[in-house]
């Protein structure tokens, strides 16, 4: 007898019923965020919507990093493709850039006028210090995924304790941490994984 699956089957999950619903689920997503919107896709597309099993975010949302561009952007086409191919992807794309590109130029316009005020600076730190504990929140939502990799647990969170020392401590560019980190990981979990 197979092995049931905590997830359930594709065809059995929720899925968008109209392009128009994936454009205002990307224009949500992207209206609320302010300094990254991993925390707020991952809560919209796996917890609320549920287009998408937390396993599924993770290896879309690798895949959407690895790509050239805004992975938030990236991981938009991807999603509006699966479900109703290149209108999709255009309305998932324009959800995320129409409305909050002219909210960003109509805000533009009034921070030119209130860019000096002490208390616009301090609403931006805070919102600043906002977004880092959103990430952090959604990478720990995120850990539990790690045990299902073929690398195990423990090697994944040794692979995110080196990452973080080489960037928070010893302040090595980012490109050369995905060089090595990236690399050895995907080369690791290819050998693991190969027949």
């Amino acid at each position: 007898m197979p092995a049931l699956s905590a997830d359930p089957q594709p065809e059995a999950r929720a899925r968008p019923q109209s392009v128009g619903e994936i454009f205002r689920t990307f224009t949500w997503i992207a209206m609320q965020g302010f300094g990254g919107v991993l925390a707020i896709i991952q809560r919209a597309l796996v917890e609320d919507k549920r287009w998408l099993t937390a396993d599924e975010f993770v290896e879309e949302w690798a895949v959407a990093q690895v790509l050239p561009g805004p992975n938030v952007i990236n991981l938009a086409l991807m999603l509006g493709d699966r479900y109703f191919g290149l209108r999709g992807a255009m309305a998932a794309l324009a959800g995320m850039l129409v409305i909050p590109t002219l909210l960003i130029i109509v805000l533009a316009l009034v921070y030119a006028q209130l860019a000096s005020h002490p208390q616009v600076a301090g609403a931006l730190r805070g919102m600043g210090a906002v977004a880092a504990g959103l990430i952090a929140a959604t990478g720990m939502k995120l850990v539990p995924t790690l045990r299902r990799h073929p690398l195990g647990l423990r090697v994944c969170l040794v692979i995110v304790a080196l990452v973080f020392c080489t960037i928070a401590l010893l302040r090595w560019p980012l490109v050369a941490v995905l060089a090595l980190f990236g690399g050895v990981s995907c080369v690791w979990t290819w050998r693991r994984i190969a027949p």
